[in-house]
């Protein structure tokens, strides 16, 4: 495969708020790591977090992906998890009844002031995203992203 070929990774958040990592790269023995980076930045547990490399019934086959393990993949996740982030802080805000620019992230919640008594967990917003509540206009249900990369 030409080395000009793009890579790209998956993240989709299920309602349960269990995680599943689409990679286009074959296994290169880090899976452990990029599971633990995702729980990291998503605060949740790395065994929330299932990676499957070389995911065909993600991908599909044929499409140029390069299914050579790359050291850019770390940092393709990373985007991934804020993308996930980014839109998770939309729709905390619709829940929480508060502006998304106003919300805090940490230990894996999204929380409204400075002595919050109200937050929203990753796996509440998965929910959420998922149809149990109102979206904010232009955004699609659902929680996932996916970043395309080339190195």
């Amino acid at each position: 495969m030409a080395s000009e070929a793009y890579r790209a990774v998956f993240l989709r958040v299920h309602p349960t708020g269990k995680m599943v990592l689409s990679l286009t790269t074959d296994a290169d023995g880090r899976e452990p790591q990029y599971a633990q980076l995702v729980a990291d930045e998503l605060g949740v547990p790395a065994l929330d977090v299932k990676v499957v490399p070389a995911d065909t019934d993600r991908f599909g086959v044929g499409h140029g992906f390069n299914t050579t393990p790359s050291d850019g993949t770390p940092a393709a996740i990373s985007s991934a998890t804020a993308k996930i982030r980014d839109k998770g802080r939309l729709l905390a805000g619709m829940a929480l009844g508060a502006v998304p620019e106003t919300l805090t992230w940490a230990n894996g919640a999204w929380a409204a002031g400075a002595g919050p008594t109200e937050i929203k967990t990753i796996e509440d917003i998965a929910l959420y995203a998922h149809g149990t509540g109102e979206l904010p206009p232009g955004v699609e249900g659902g929680l996932d992203a996916q970043t395309v990369y080339g190195d």
